[in-house]
């Protein structure tokens, strides 16, 4: 007796498992490519396919990962990610600088996301460990560390990075044209810690207060993050304090401040923990942080 001949249901049926089957292989092919990128140190790093565990040391990285919606591949982070909310769920591996290498090496990563300025790179590497190491410290390097991160997540670029950046850039844009005429050519000075350490022209933040439309007082020339002199500060006379307060600290006044017209006149922004820290990093939330300088030149710009 012969077989009965397959309704075309059942052909339909048996098409698309046979076409979820291939598209499972293809994407298991996808995540087995290696992976190949030079970090900030200037070394290729090759991971032999895209990684599922990742350890992140900064938390403009860490925000990067999420930003491209991978948070669920991070397996710890340093002490001072806390944006999103779910990476509060995740183990603490100390900080950038003094990070728990026990800790890293026990959460077994495939690699592990760390600052330039960490000195843990080569010692995880003589440990077996895949590290990159990223540092943005201007808009341009945001944008290029955006990709990297996108790259060795194995999350298409179009799709990833660049849709990301454009959003970002169109909303800095934005905050810059909310601001009113009053707020043009303001002369600005940012602390970003206390010290004081300030955001020169040649930052990420110094880039993002020229796209507002204000000036800043202190000169690329001195580096990206000078620590400077109170006075220099008085004799520079800005129009505009922005203090970034996450440590609490820069309440205290700094001597002969008291003298310039900004603060008699309390157009000073002390950004609370929750701005300071969007302010203060070099990653996906740079449109929040624009919105932020621009709601305080807004309200204290004459």
């Amino acid at each position: 007796m012969e077989e009965p001949t397959p309704t075309p249901v059942r052909r339909i049926l048996w098409v698309i498992a046979i076409l979820v089957v291939l598209l499972l292989l293809m994407a298991g092919l996808a995540r087995a490519e290696p992976v190949q990128i030079k970090d900030d140190r200037g070394r290729v790093v090759t991971l032999p396919q895209a990684p599922q565990r990742i350890v992140s040391l900064l938390p403009s990285l860490t925000e990067s990962v999420c930003e491209l919606d991978q948070c669920h591949r991070l397996v710890g982070v340093d002490r001072y990610s806390n944006w999103p909310e779910s990476v509060a769920r995740l183990p603490r591996m100390g900080g950038g600088i003094d990070p728990s290498i026990e800790a890293i090496v026990a959460a077994k990563p495939d690699v592990v996301l760390l600052a330039a300025s960490s000195r843990a790179s080569d010692r995880l590497e003589a440990l077996g460990l895949k590290v990159v190491v990223l540092e943005p410290k201007t808009h341009a390097d945001v944008r290029r560390v955006l990709g990297v991160v996108g790259q060795v997540l194995g999350v298409p670029q179009a799709e990833g990075a660049d849709r990301l950046w454009r959003v970002i850039d169109a909303a800095v844009q934005a905050a810059a044209q909310s601001l009113p005429p009053k707020a043009r050519n303001t002369r600005v000075y940012f602390e970003v810690s206390r010290g004081p350490y300030a955001a020169s022209e040649a930052s990420f933040i110094g880039e993002s207060l020229a796209r507002l439309g204000v000036r800043n007082v202190v000169p690329g020339a001195l580096g990206p993050f000078p620590r400077l002199n109170p006075e220099y500060v008085v004799r520079a006379n800005p129009d505009v304090l922005m203090i970034g307060n996450s440590s609490m600290q820069s309440m205290v006044p700094y001597p002969g401040w008291a003298t310039m017209r900004a603060v008699r006149e309390n157009r000073v922004c002390v950004f609370g923990p929750g701005d300071a820290e969007v302010v203060v990093r070099p990653g996906p939330r740079m449109a929040e942080a624009a919105r932020i300088m621009a709601r305080c030149l807004t309200e204290k710009a004459r």
